[in-house]
């Protein structure tokens, strides 16, 4: 009895689910639907539609009727007149027997005798061959040179000048005030030349040490001691490139 009860080819029986699942719907129009639907089903399949109203003969296409057709113009010859004529009309006859007492020949021999005679434009040939061009607008002629205004300073740089001049005092009577409230003094050429060559001097004595120093520095108070160097030129460098780029120095008062 217990080897029944433990039979593994006989497991527990499996319970169906029995849940009824609700009907689809369908509609109440189903039947008519599918009624109309086989009644015209095929209806034009071979020959085509059951009654088509047939085109006369005599309505053929005929050639530029589709395109759009302009309106007819209206005349309009009362209100526009013609325009004058440059020329007479044939009824129009030219006004016979005037003559003219001005002897032509006389007076174009006295204007050709009593006139200046006309000068030939200045030319160069600058080959063999005769090519030829104006000598005048050639370049080679000092033509603007010899105005009265060549060489001369011309008014609008003049006048600029002289603003750059006064904006320039202007800003330095600014600064001068500005100094003078915060003690401030500006140097002479002759302090700011002997402060450049006093810097110098110091450069040449920082480089004649640096030039001491041993090749192979091995020790920590050597190295130390080459850099303590390097940093004096180069800051004295750098205070002679100052001093050199700017004319007007201020310092302070002590």
């Amino acid at each position: 009895t217990q080897s029944a009860q433990r039979n593994v080819y006989k497991p527990l029986p499996h319970l169906e689910d029995k849940s009824l699942k609700p009907p689809s719907y369908i509609s109440t129009f189903r039947p008519s639907v599918k009624r109309e639907a086989q009644k015209n089903k095929a209806q034009w399949k071979t020959m085509g539609p059951a009654k088509v109203a047939v085109p006369s003969p005599k309505n053929f296409l005929q050639k530029h009727s589709k395109e759009p057709k302009l309106p007819e113009r209206k005349k309009e010859q009362d209100s526009k007149k013609l325009p004058a004529l440059s020329v007479p009309r044939r009824t129009e006859h030219p006004v016979m027997g005037i003559r003219s007492e001005k002897n032509f020949i006389n007076t174009n021999a006295v204007a050709a005798i009593t006139g200046l005679p006309k000068k030939p434009q200045p030319i160069c040939v600058d080959r063999r061959q005769g090519d030829k061009y104006l000598l005048e607008t050639s370049g080679l002629v000092p033509k603007y040179i010899k105005k009265k205004d060549y060489g001369v300073t011309p008014k609008y740089v003049i006048r600029r000048n002289e603003e750059i001049k006064r904006t320039q005092k202007e800003y330095e009577a600014s600064i001068l005030n500005h100094f003078k409230k915060r003690d401030i003094k500006q140097l002479s050429d002759e302090e700011r030349s002997s402060l450049l060559e006093g810097l110098k001097k110091n450069w040449e004595e920082v480089y004649r040490e640096f030039q001491g120093l041993p090749l192979q520095i091995d020790t920590i108070r050597t190295k130390i001691y080459k850099e303590k160097l390097e940093s004096q030129m180069k800051q004295l460098e750098h205070d002679i490139a100052i001093i050199e780029k700017h004319k007007v120095v201020y310092i302070a008062n002590e």
